[in-house]
């Protein structure tokens, strides 16, 4: 796994998470956590808009909000307390940017991090109960595998760059 860099935010310490995974990749130039993120969000993968709906109908059986998915749309500026899509911005600085999605079954914080040239995303979930656990145990995979293309997406112009683990 890849070290974390001290500007990561997490929801616990590692040890008591559910699940942690930490992904990074070159930055093409420097960049805000923002600026990160919008260029990351500008091209959506092309089946995630289908896992979104896949997922909205499966979690609505059993009282889970829908949260509709990436919409891809670029923010100039956000303030703690804005959305992100379906996520809640619950800290900005120009090198971090820490998203949320809080509910009965689990807690989620996803931290965008720029650190050394370098773009972090930081995910975090807490269970709470049988559904949340069950719930991450297709989520946890494809999350890293969603991320992994995310991050490949970037226009690094680093010839053989990749995203790591």
């Amino acid at each position: 796994m890849t070290a974390l860099p001290p500007n990561a935010q997490l929801l616990a310490p590692a040890a008591k998470l559910d699940y942690f995974d930490v992904r990074s990749a070159p930055l093409p130039h420097p960049m805000t956590a923002l600026e990160a993120w919008n260029l990351i969000m500008s091209r959506p993968l092309p089946l995630i808009r289908l896992a979104f709906k896949i997922r909205d109908a499966i979690s609505g059986l059993f009282g889970v909000k829908k949260i509709g998915g990436f919409t891809g749309a670029r923010q100039t500026s956000v303030a703690t307390g804005d959305h992100l899509d379906f996520f809640l911005v619950e800290d900005i600085t120009p090198d971090c940017l820490v998203l949320t999605e809080r509910d009965r079954h689990l807690d989620v914080m996803t931290c965008i991090a720029v650190h050394d040239d370098r773009l972090f995303v930081i995910s975090s979930v807490l269970t709470h109960n049988l559904f949340g656990k069950v719930y991450m145990l297709p989520v946890g995979p494809a999350h890293k595998l969603i991320v992994n293309a995310m991050l490949r997406r970037l226009d690094t112009g680093v010839k053989g760059a990749s995203a790591t683990h």
